[in-house]
């Protein structure tokens, strides 16, 4: 169905309304058609009345066309406005265009075709610089939002920037704290333990069984304080960068003994089996064997910790590319694998509180995570709760010093830097199978 249009006709002269009219209605116009013979008639009508197009006369009794579309733009009312002019008025067209004259027509040109295609080309025109004007309008309230967003993100990244500068400021007077006391506390504790070795020799006068029991107790937590101590200074030397390899060669396999040898006493006291294995063909290697071993002993500590009864296992065994593992199995209480990425952030244990059943300052795997990314190598973990755990952690055989940077990437789960998954750490090989009574080997 064709659109009725409403349309105003502004005229005089009675025989030019009537020869609009009369046009429109011979091209089959579906209209409703308004006559005024005057500007304030004019202005009054388009106040009050929304019209599809409106047919000016431009020479009006009260005012010409041009004063009245003037009139209509600066109250801000908008219309598809056609130009009505005499026979040679081509420059008072030009200026009615400039004024906002959709288009213009001369009366002599009137027509049915002709008003027809003026009428359906003004309305074309009209809607598609209001359409235009639209988008401008919205392209422009877009810019001013962007432009207010662009200041806020500014402001936020001024706030953040300050928020990293005094966050970097805090971590750094905590790093100087924490390295500060550290090392104040050692030159006591260290004190604490000489004299106590120096009161269990029997030079210095014999001892009651209480006596020795209790100084005993005195020397073996001074030790465990002194080892608390000592991994919060290492922590802090991490975090500041300060803490340097000191590569030499040695037989990776007599450190590995070492380490086990020192921590066998603790296994003991809880009736663990701590077995080793070592399967090298070539076990020099140019590492720091200090810190090599201080890896060993933290994932072994933690092995005897978490571990109530049954075995740990150590296993030291070449690997292609030039490179050699180093692994810890356990029958402990296991790890969730929600837990998988927490347990190596710094300070932090699976149980925070502080009635955790598992004492610790919960740096060694953070520690442990330094260490590997420093020497370039990589930490595989796999855990089952109430099953057991595996560390196995991959280094070259020949390190490069200094090979890593202060944006260093850290942990990513699931990535080439750590495997994490839920199945059973002690799933037995076609290998271990083969392996003597009382030490399986697992396949990793």
């Amino acid at each position: 169905m064709e659109e009725t249009l409403k349309i105003l006709v502004v005229d005089d002269e009675e025989v030019d309304r009537m020869a609009v009219r009369a046009a429109l209605t011979k091209a089959g116009v579906q209209m409703e058609l308004s006559e005024v013979g005057d500007g304030h008639d004019a202005f009054s009508a388009l106040s009050t009345t929304a019209y599809d197009c409106v047919f000016l006369d431009y020479r009006l009794p009260d005012q010409d066309g041009l004063t009245l579309i003037q009139q209509l733009r600066s109250s801000e009312i908008k219309v598809p406005l056609v130009a009505l002019t005499g026979q040679g008025d081509e420059q008072i067209a030009l200026q009615l265009l400039k004024a906002g004259a959709t288009d213009y027509l001369s009366k002599s040109r009137i027509s049915p075709e002709t008003l027809a295609q003026v009428l359906r080309s003004a309305i074309r025109i009209y809607r598609a610089e209001t359409q235009a004007a639209l988008v401008k309008e919205q392209l422009r309230e877009s810019h001013e939002q962007l432009i207010r967003k662009n200041q806020e993100l500014e402001r936020q990244q001024q706030q953040i920037q300050m928020q990293n500068f005094k966050l970097s400021e805090a971590s750094l007077l905590k790093s100087h704290f924490l390295a500060t006391m550290s090392h104040e506390l050692r030159t006591p504790m260290n004190a604490i333990i000489g004299f106590s070795q120096i009161l269990l020799r029997p030079k210095f006068g014999q001892l009651t069984h209480q006596q020795a029991d209790m100084i005993e107790r005195i020397l073996n937590n001074g030790k465990h304080l002194l080892m608390l101590l000592n991994e919060v200074l290492d922590f802090s030397k991490l975090e500041a960068g300060r803490l340097d390899l000191k590569a030499e060669i040695f037989d990776v396999s007599k450190v590995i003994n070492l380490a086990v040898s020192e921590m066998r006493s603790l296994a003991d006291a809880k009736n663990l089996s701590l077995l080793v294995e070592t399967d090298l063909q070539n076990s020099l290697v140019f590492n720091d064997p200090v810190r090599v071993k201080q890896i060993l002993i933290n994932l072994l500590s933690n092995a005897i910790k978490f571990t109530e009864f049954g075995e740990i296992w150590v296993e030291v065994k070449e690997l292609p590319a030039n490179r050699v593992a180093i692994i810890v199995r356990d029958t402990g209480i296991g790890i969730a694998p929600r837990d998988f990425k927490r347990i190596f952030e710094a300070f932090r244990q699976v149980d925070q509180t502080i009635t955790r059943k598992y004492p610790g300052t919960g740096l060694g795997l953070a520690i442990i995570d330094s260490l590997v990314r420093m020497m370039g190598g990589k930490i595989f973990l796999e855990s089952k709760l109430g099953i057991g755990s595996m560390f196995k952690i991959e280094l070259p055989r020949q390190i490069t010093l200094p090979n890593i940077t202060d944006d260093a990437p850290a942990l990513q789960l699931d990535g080439d830097r750590i495997f994490c998954s839920a199945k059973n750490p002690h799933h037995l090989s076609s290998q271990a199978r083969q392996a003597p009574i009382g030490y399986p080997k697992f396949k990793l």
